[in-house]
């Protein structure tokens, strides 16, 4: 195309303020503010007059224009925290948002964001009160704590919990403890920011008892032990139990915190995996102080639970970061919500997506991934091969990270495009789907994709295999 060219096609480029006012869009001005039009206009114009300039247009397609500026502004306008689909298998997936709330704690999330709420006033002395007091009788009440207090996740558990009593001294944690969580948090870093001073001791996998009292000295304040809830030291290992490392610190007058990581109110037993301690249990050991997440075994929002001595947990309130990590109403009603399910563990087991999404047996996931088959190859016909294949789900979250789920996995393979643009189709729906592909087909685990989203996610497979799945940009 010769530069003649080029400049006849840019001068019939319709002016932004001519093209805002067509008739072809006045729907969409209805619909969404001027704004955001007049916004995408100026984007999709921009666009097309570099493809003018680079030779890839030879005319100017209004209607075209037009709907690539509807796509456009529709994109705009989407939230960008949207729900998915997890058909990953990992149930409490980071990146996803973890623990899916029971239908209860939903409830009560919306309750406290409906209107005004209790949340710092005592109903029954008529004055001021304090959010912590909203969860601490029923975490008390499941763990057999003295006391409990809840701030935003369980890093900030432990950076309150050790800057409240280690400040300018000493805590002495084991070397095989010294993990790293995700986005490389550490707890080196924890420590120096709490401005107490860490002391390894032992090796990478042995640490014994004396090596932590041969490490205590004046200026000792806390005994750290850190539950390795994202991964495992195997063969040839010893370790301190929290049972020792409690009495221990106790000879000597010292302070005994156990980081629990994931944390669990129920023996991961009764699901068939290997045994992790309860927060109860823990508590039970001695422990003065135990931190742990709440949305992950535990099934609840994202938070950071302290339980222990009665004493100690009042000193991490009253710290001035104490403030600068509380929950807001919200977290404190799912949360409260999620703790009374607890008080009977089978209604939990039932009622909390986590852990029935871990105690699903592969029987029960087999009927179900033969119903979605089925429903898919009626759907689809030749347009894709759907097998059964044998597969494993993960817990996730940094919990349990050896304990594999078996169970059958959908395996998925398009006939007329790469699994890959399937993939990448499945992430553009309005409810997008993530699953993992392996061996040029797109495994879909029905373990994590909730009972509520069954129908979507096969209603999403037909879309982005249908002759108006989305194209690429």
């Amino acid at each position: 195309m010769s530069q003649d060219q080029k400049q006849s096609l840019l001068k019939e480029l319709p002016a932004i303020g001519e093209f805002v006012n067509d008739p072809a869009l006045a729907d969409l001005l209805q619909q969404y503010p001027r704004s955001l039009v007049v916004q995408a206009i100026r984007g999709e114009v921009e666009r097309l007059r570099r493809r003018i300039l680079d030779g890839e247009v030879d005319r100017i397609d209004l209607p075209a224009l037009f709907d690539a500026v509807r796509r456009s502004v529709q994109e705009a306008d989407r939230p960008r925290l949207r729900r998915v689909i997890n058909a990953t298998g990992v149930i409490v997936h980071t990146n996803l948002g973890r623990s899916p709330l029971a239908p209860e704690a939903i409830d009560a999330v919306v309750a406290a964001a409906r209107g005004y709420s209790n949340l710092e006033y005592d109903l029954e002395a008529g004055r001021r009160g304090q959010r912590d007091d909203l969860v601490e009788g029923l975490l008390c009440e499941l763990t057999g704590a003295e006391a409990a207090l809840v701030v935003n996740n369980n890093a900030a558990a432990v950076l309150l919990a050790l800057s409240t009593l280690a400040k300018d001294r000493e805590v002495i944690v084991s070397r095989g403890e010294l993990i790293e969580i995700g986005g490389s948090f550490r707890i080196p870093d924890v420590l120096a920011q709490s401005g107490a001073r860490l002391i390894e001791v032992g090796t990478t996998n042995r640490t014994h008892l004396a090596d932590y009292e041969a490490a205590i000295s004046e200026g000792t304040a806390v005994l750290l032990k850190v539950h390795p809830s994202n991964y495992r030291v195997v063969g040839f290992t010893a370790a301190v139990s929290g049972a020792d490392l409690a009495r221990l610190a106790q000879r000597h007058g010292l302070v005994s915190v156990e980081d629990l990581g994931s944390g669990s109110l129920v023996a991961a037993a009764q699901f068939g995996l290997a045994a992790e301690p309860t927060a109860a249990e823990v508590i039970a050991a001695g422990l003065d102080l135990v931190t742990f997440s709440g949305d992950k075994l535990l099934g609840g929002p994202q938070a950071g639970i302290l339980i222990g001595r009665r004493d100690l947990i009042a000193a991490c309130a009253r710290h001035p970061l104490h403030r600068a990590l509380r929950v807001d109403k919200m977290t404190l009603a799912a949360l409260e919500a999620t703790l009374r399910l607890y008080r009977d563990p089978a209604t939990a087991a039932q009622r909390v997506p986590t852990l029935r999404m871990l105690a699903e047996t592969p029987a029960q996931l087999e009927q179900k991934a033969r119903r979605i088959a089925r429903k898919l190859t009626k759907a689809l016909g030749e347009r894709v091969v759907i097998e059964i294949v044998s597969g494993a789900s993960q817990v996730g979250g940094g919990a349990l990270p050896l304990a594999d789920l078996p169970g059958p996995v959908l395996a998925i393979r398009p006939a007329a495009i790469s699994v890959t643009e399937f993939a990448a189709r499945l992430r553009r729906l309005p409810t997008p789907i993530i699953a993992r592909i392996e061996e040029d087909r797109l495994l879909a685990d029905p373990r994590t994709i909730l009972d509520d989203d069954e129908v979507l996610f096969q209603n999403g497979v037909v879309e982005a295999l249908s002759d108006e799945a989305p194209e690429k940009k």
